[in-house]
C-alpha cells in the first residue's frame, strides 16, 4: 500500500518545477515594467492640476485595488476577446501569457501609483523650491534632489508589491498558463492526485527561497541608498 506522505517526492518535484520559473519570471518582469510605466502616468495625473484627470486616476486606483486578482484575471481573459470580437478582431489567438501580463500590469500600475505618490509627498518640497531658487531648472531640481530621495522612500513598498505580484501571479494557471504553479498542477494530475501534499511543499519551498531573496535584496538596496541619503542630511 502506498504511503500517504513520502518526503522523497518533494526532492523529485523540485527539479521538475524549477525550469518553469522562467515563465513566472517573464510574466512578473513584464508586468512590473508595464505596470511601473502605467503607475507613473497615473501619479502624474494624481499630482497634476487637472481635477478630471485626478478623479480618473483615483477612481482607477480604487477600483483596481478593490478587485480580487482572480476576478480581474477572468475579466481580462474573457472580457477583452468578447469586446474585440464586436469589432471583428479575434484576440483568442493570443497566447495566454498576454492576458496574464495585461491583468497584472493593470493591477501593479494601481499599486505603483500609490507607492510613487506617497514617496513624492514624503519629500520636503522646500528642498525643491530651494534648488530652483539657486539656479537649477525644475527638471534638474526634480532629478537631482527629489527623485533620489523619493526612490529610497519607495524601495520598501516597491519590494513588497513585487513580492505580492509574484505570489498573485500563481493564479495564472487557472486560465491555462503553464508556469511553476501550472506545472505543479500537471504533476499532481499525472500522479492521479496522489502525493499532492509533497508537490505543494516543493512549490512552497521554491516560493520561500524566492521571497527571502527578493526581501533581502531590497533590504540591502535600501541600506545602500539610505546611507547616501543620511550623508546628504548631515552635510
Amino acid at each position: 500500500m502506498q504511503e500517504y506522505f513520502d518526503i522523497t517526492y518533494i526532492w523529485e518535484a523540485i527539479p521538475q518545477l524549477i525550469p518553469f520559473l522562467k515563465v513566472t519570471f517573464m510574466v512578473s518582469g513584464l508586468s512590473v515594467l508595464f505596470g511601473t510605466v502605467l503607475g507613473f502616468i497615473l501619479v502624474v495625473m494624481k499630482l497634476g492640476t487637472s481635477k478630471i484627470a485626478k478623479k480618473i486616476a483615483n477612481g482607477y486606483t480604487t477600483i483596481l485595488r478593490c478587485t480580487p486578482s482572480i476576478v480581474l484575471l477572468f475579466l481580462v481573459y474573457y472580457g477583452l476577446p468578447a469586446i474585440a470580437g464586436n469589432f471583428g478582431t479575434d484576440l483568442n489567438i493570443l497566447h495566454t501569457a498576454v492576458f496574464v501580463v495585461i491583468t497584472f500590469s493593470l493591477q501593479f500600475g494601481a499599486l505603483m501609483s500609490e507607492v510613487m505618490r506617497t514617496a513624492y509627498e514624503a519629500i520636503d518640497q522646500g528642498q525643491y523650491e530651494a534648488a530652483v531658487s539657486v539656479g537649477l531648472s525644475p527638471t534638474q531640481a526634480f532629478r537631482r534632489i527629489v527623485l533620489p530621495q523619493a526612490f529610497v522612500v519607495a524601495l520598501p513598498n516597491f519590494g513588497n508589491s513585487l513580492l505580492e505580484l509574484m505570489k498573485e501571479g500563481s493564479l495564472a494557471y487557472t486560465i491555462g498558463l503553464v508556469d511553476i504553479m501550472g506545472k505543479a498542477s500537471l504533476i499532481i494530475s499525472n500522479n492521479f492526485n496522489s502525493h499532492s501534499l509533497e508537490t505543494y511543499l516543493a512549490l512552497s519551498l521554491i516560493y520561500w527561497v524566492l521571497s527571502i531573496f527578493i526581501d533581502q535584496f531590497f533590504s540591502k538596496l535600501e541600506k545602500v541608498f539610505g546611507k547616501g541619503k543620511q550623508v546628504i542630511k548631515t552635510t
